[in-house]
Formats: structure tokens, sequence, C-alpha cells
């Protein structure tokens, strides 16, 4: 069925439909899981109210939330795919760049799932971001799952981010100019009808399930004069600051964070930083969760000039903070709101100082969304095109395109990265660079790993554990369960840490173990390469496909074995 274009106009019908099915699900779980932690539905648009389901702890369950959410999806993410962190979009623009299309088939699950729990449990993140990389991953998983080639495989995911966004905002026709104009980076006719028609898909099985109305309601758009163009300019260029300030500050902050956080389990880095998250939304619960009510509030006129700022500012602290402690979300959503605020406070000063040029707050809040995620994402075809859907008001056109085109050239005249390939470019990864094909890409670990060492033990004491490394003569070793699922690795160099800090020896392997990046057979030697390079360890363990078992081990010697293996094959 695959194999023609017949096969591939079917598939991405699939993968539409399966986006929006997957959109639905994601939406309800983050109905849900808010409604479990908070009480409510949204607390973003409660302020400052108690939980009724524990009504003892008043406003200060708040503060509590953000704990026990990253206590729950900070291991999930970590066990099963540390790469749903974050806010999804960049790795499936590398997916589509760089890995040939291939998404591992457990991602859309642990995705939804942590996501909706981060959400839920008071992230101040976007779910779109989420649902684009659950659409790709579903587009990915069926391609691979059918055999397909790689540019085939690239337009399943391409489809799947499509309908991710279709499905979410109501608007089709940004679905697609998402996917072509940020994941794939071009407009070929073949790969505009088929990721038109999984959009398409998407929006239909979106509306069956909420209706025709927009994420938004939006305020009447009204444009009196030409000469109110200059007062657009000018927010374009605020919106320049502010998008690209946004990002500074988000990578900045994450930076600091790793810093801080150096040699300690992943798994435990969201509840140790829920902390200060939870600290932050019990001094302003608008943060709390998307925060589309109080973005609708702002472009509606309730708020003063103040408070807009003031919330525009946190918006900024709120969803970076997120991100730094490893919450899962999207900043399409955060830009927005940021945008929204940043433009109604200009409109309302402008309205002010010249009542019968300026035309009212909410308007410049509209433009104020687009052109501050223009600036961070470089992306204004979307941009134009999802307020448009969102107003069906062509006279919008005109300011919105010239704030988004000051926005865009802006950001390009400062900076290369966007806040979506500034996330690859810090792991050594430039997307925009075509790539030379890689011998290493051929190769998989499986081809490469060796027998993997004789795990510790949890309950080994430190005797043992020097016992061992002496034996063994490595510099780490892995450690399993009685069950025989990895745990992680214990290294030499925090074991002699230990005999210097702990003359009386009860320290156990499981006090020592840490976090170990963790390979599959499937995996090529490019992303071993990568893993090993980000790795302060001699090995990586290989586990399987299905459960966390030690299949293998792996070290750059090995690596270098197989290269050299493949590249002078033996003569007869």
């Amino acid at each position: 069925m695959a194999r023609g274009q017949g096969g591939l106009t079917v598939l991405s019908l699939v993968v539409g439909v399966g986006a929006g099915l997957g959109a639905i699900g994601f939406r309800y779980m983050i109905l849900g899981f808010t409604y479990l932690f908070t009480g409510h539905r949204d607390y973003s648009a409660v302020g400052h109210a108690p939980n009724p389901l524990v009504p003892g702890l008043g406003i200060w369950f708040v503060v509590l939330v953000p704990i026990i959410g990253g206590l729950i999806y900070g291991p999930i993410v970590s066990r099963f795919a540390p790469e749903a962190r974050g806010h999804g979009v960049p790795e499936v623009m590398y997916a589509v760049n760089r890995a040939g299309g291939r998404m591992r088939a457990q991602v859309p699950v642990v995705k939804s799932l942590a996501s909706a729990i981060c959400i839920g449990s008071g992230g101040s993140v976007g779910r779109e971001g989420p649902i684009v990389q659950i659409g790709s991953a579903l587009g990915s998983v069926l391609g691979q799952f059918l055999h397909l080639s790689e540019s085939r495989l690239r337009l399943l995911v391409a489809c799947g981010a499509a309908g991710g966004i279709s499905a979410t905002f109501n608007a089709p026709i940004a679905g697609v100019f998402f996917a072509l104009e940020l994941i794939l980076g071009n407009f070929e006719t073949r790969s505009f009808g088929l990721v038109v028609l999984s959009s398409v898909a998407a929006d239909a099985v979106g509306r069956a399930a909420f209706g025709n109305q927009p994420f938004l309601t939006l305020p009447t758009f009204s444009f009196s004069s030409p000469l109110e163009l200059v007062l657009y300019a000018g927010l374009g260029v605020l919106a320049t600051g502010a998008g690209l300030t946004f990002v500074r500050i988000l990578y900045s902050g994450e930076d600091v964070a790793d810093r801080l956080w150096r040699g300690r389990p992943e798994s435990l880095r969201p509840a140790v930083g829920g902390l200060m998250l939870g600290l932050l939304l019990l001094a302003v619960p608008q943060m709390y969760g998307v925060g589309y009510p109080v973005l609708q509030r702002a472009v509606d006129g309730h708020y003063v000039i103040l408070v807009l700022l003031g919330l525009l500012a946190a918006k900024m602290l709120a969803t970076s903070l997120t991100m730094w402690i490893g919450g899962s979300g999207g900043v399409f959503a955060p830009s927005l709101f940021m945008g929204a605020m940043l433009g109604s406070a200009y409109g309302a000063v402008a309205h002010h100082l010249m009542p019968h040029l300026a035309a009212s707050a909410g308007a410049y809040g509209l433009v104020g969304m687009v052109a501050v995620f223009a600036a961070a994402t470089r992306a204004p075809i979307t941009g134009v095109i999802i307020i448009f859907e969102l107003t069906g008001d062509y006279k919008i056109i005109l300011p919105l395109m010239l704030a988004i085109v000051i926005a865009t050239a802006l950001s390009n005249a400062v900076t290369k990265d966007t806040i979506y390939t500034l996330k690859l470019r810090r792991r050594g990864i430039d997307i925009d660079t075509p790539r030379i094909p890689s011998p290493m890409a051929q190769i998989t670990v499986a081809e490469a790993m060796g027998k993997p060492p004789r795990p510790l033990r949890p309950e080994h004491t430190l005797p043992d554990m020097v016992a061992r490394f002496a034996a063994d003569r490595t510099d780490s070793l892995p450690v399993a369960g009685e069950d025989g699922a990895l745990l992680g690795v214990v290294t030499a160099v925090d074991v002699e840490g230990a005999v210097s800090e702990h003359s009386d020896r009860t320290t156990v392997a499981a006090t020592l173990v840490r976090d170990t990046p963790r390979l599959h057979p499937h995996d090529s030697l490019e992303d071993a390469i990568i893993a090993l390079g980000a790795s302060d360890e001699e090995g990586i363990p290989i586990i399987g496909d299905t459960d966390d078992q030690m299949i293998g081990w792996l070290t750059h010697h090995l690596v270098l074995s197989a290269y050299r293996d493949r590249d002078d094959p033996p003569t007869r």
C-alpha cells in the first residue's frame, strides 16, 4: 500500500487522524491532571483560590503541586524517553534533518503523559510543542513499521506535525505552513499535498470533539489610518526585543541550572526545582499551566498597563523556570502569551496618547502575539496565517505583515539561531548546514557493541566496588537491580571520592549510582559518538527496545573497531 503515491496519500490521512486523536486525548489528560492537582479546570483563571479537594492547605497547596508532579514525570522521562524533556519541536526538526525521520515508538506515550502531568501540576508551558512531537512520532513509527524510505518517513513526520497544530488551534492552513516552514524547510508540491491532507484530517477530528470555535475569542480588529502603520512598526521592534530576551533568558538560565545540577540524578531535577516554581505560582497564580484565560482577558482589555508588563515578565520567568528544571511542554503558547501582554500594553499607551489614531489595545495585542512568536521562531508565514484563520478579518493583514516582517528581519540580523535551532546547535547540531553522509550513520550499535561487564548490585559495599574496579581495570561499571533492569552506572572517580570521605565504609552502590545515556541496538554509531561525547563515562550500556535489560556495552574503542572493519573489509 505504501509503495506508491496512492499509498502515501492514505498514510497521510491516517497520520492526520492519529494526530487529531492524539490532540484530543492530550487535552483531556491536561484537564484531568489540572483538576486532580488543583480542583479547578484551569487554575490560571481563578487567582489565589484554594483547592477544594484539600481545603486545609488553603492557597499554599500550589507550592506542593509542582514538586509532586515532578516526582511523577521526572523518573518517567529519564527512564523511558529523555528526548521527551523540553519543548519538543527541536527533536522533530532533528529527526527530519539528521535522523532520516526516525523517532522512537515510546515517544508519543511518554511525551503525552509527561507533558500533561507537567502542565497539570503548574508547568507554565504550552501544549502545542508536545502535540507536534506526539503527531510527528506517530507518523514516524507508522512509517518505520511499514519500512518506508527516509524521504517518505520525513514526509509522514511533517504530516504529524501539521496535524498537531491544526487540531490544537482549529487552524488547518497554519498547520500546513508550520510543517513546511519549520519542519521540512521547503514547499515542494509533493510535500504540500500530503501535508494538507493530514492537516485537514486532523482538523476534522479536532472539530468533531471541540467544535468550530477557535481556542481564543478574539476582539474585532479595526484599522483606521495608514499612519497607524508607524505604530505597528514600532510594535514589531519591541516584539523583537521581547522574543530575543525570552530566548536568552531560557538558554542562559538552562546553562546555570545544568552546572548546579551536574552529577545529580536527572530524574529528581523536576521535583527539586518544583519548589521554586511553586513559590512563583503562589505569587502569580496566572502563570499556572498554559494560561489561555489570562491571555483572553488581556486582549479583551481587562488589565492595566503595569499588570500587563508584570505578566509579561512573569511568563518569561515561569516558562524558562519550567524548562530549567527539566519540564516537558511547548514554547509556542508562551510566546503568544508574551506577545499579547506586550502588544496590549503598547496599544493601551498608544491609544491613550493618540486616541484618534491608535485602535483599541486588543488589536495591538493580536499583532503582538504573533510578532513575538515570529521573532523567536522566524516563522513569519505561519504567524500571519494563524491570526488570519483565527480572526477571519482581512483588515488585520497589512499591519500584521508589517510587524512580523520587521520582527523577523531584526531577529535574523541579531542572531543566526531561533528558539528551536539554538537548542540543537548547543548540542553541536547545525541543521541549516547541508549534511555530508557519514559512514558512521550506516553502522548500527548492534554491529559494534561488546559483551556488557558484570553489573554491580545496589547493595554492593565500598570494598566490593573497589575490588571490582581493580579487577576489571575500567572507569565505570553498570548497576542493575535483582530483575536485571539497568539502574545507572558507578564511576571509579565517585568510588575514589567515597573512599576518602567515608572511613566507615558504609557506602553502597545505590548511593553512588548516576544516570547515563542509553543506546539501543538499532541506533547508529553516529548517535553513539554523540552520546559518548556527552558522557563522562568510559562506556555506555546498550539496552533492549522493550525493557531496561542490558544486552551490550559500547566504548570508544569498539566504535573505532567497527568503523575500521566496515572501512577495510577483509580480502579474499
